[in-house]
C-alpha cells in the first residue's frame, strides 16, 4: 500500500508543479470563481460549451497543491466530454472525497482517484473539492461565485 501512496503523491505533485490546462481560454463563454477561505484558494475555471460538450476548459489562480493537483487532474478529466458527464463527475468525485472508501467508484473515476486520500483529512476535502464546485457553477449559468463555506458550495448557494 505504501507504493500506491507514493504514486499517488508523485502524479499530486507532478499536477500541481505543471498543472495541465492553466491559464485564460480565450474562447471561454463560462466562469467562475471559487475561493475557499480556509485555506486562501482562490481559482477561476473557464469553460467553452457548445452544443451540449465541453470544447475547452481552464483554470487560473492560486491555491495549494491539492487544490492545484484537483484542478489540473479535473480539466483533464471532463475536457472534449459531453456536460452531462461532467455533471456526474463532479457528484461522483464528491461522493469519493467524503464518504466511505468505494473501490468501484474509486476504478471508474481513474486518475482522479489520486485524490481519494484526502477522505481521511476533512481540512484537506474542501481544497480538493474547490474546482469541481467552481466547474458546477460554471456550468450551470455561465458566471457565477463560490465558496466552500457556503452551505451548499457544488450550487453555489
Amino acid at each position: 500500500m505504501s507504493e500506491l501512496r507514493e504514486l499517488y503523491q508523485e502524479v499530486i505533485l507532478d499536477h500541481h508543479k505543471r498543472p495541465r490546462n492553466f491559464g485564460a481560454l480565450a474562447e471561454a463563454n463560462r466562469h467562475a470563481d471559487g475561493h475557499n477561505p480556509l485555506c486562501g484558494d482562490r481559482i477561476t475555471v473557464h469553460v467553452d460549451v457548445e452544443n451540449g460538450e465541453i470544447r475547452g476548459v481552464s483554470f487560473e489562480g492560486a491555491g495549494c497543491a491539492i487544490s492545484r493537483a484537483s484542478a489540473s487532474l479535473m480539466t483533464d478529466a471532463v475536457k472534449g466530454r459531453p456536460v452531462d458527464h461532467a455533471e456526474r463527475l463532479v457528484e461522483e468525485f464528491r461522493h469519493m472525497v467524503t464518504g466511505p472508501a468505494d473501490a468501484a467508484l474509486e476504478e471508474r473515476l481513474g486518475k482522479l482517484a489520486v485524490l481519494c486520500g484526502v477522505r481521511e483529512f476533512p481540512s484537506r476535502v474542501k481544497c480538493a473539492s474547490l474546482a469541481w464546485h467552481t466547474l458546477h457553477a460554471a456550468l450551470a449559468g455561465g458566471t457565477g461565485q463560490v465558496s466552500t463555506e457556503s452551505p451548499d458550495p457544488a450550487h453555489g448557494k
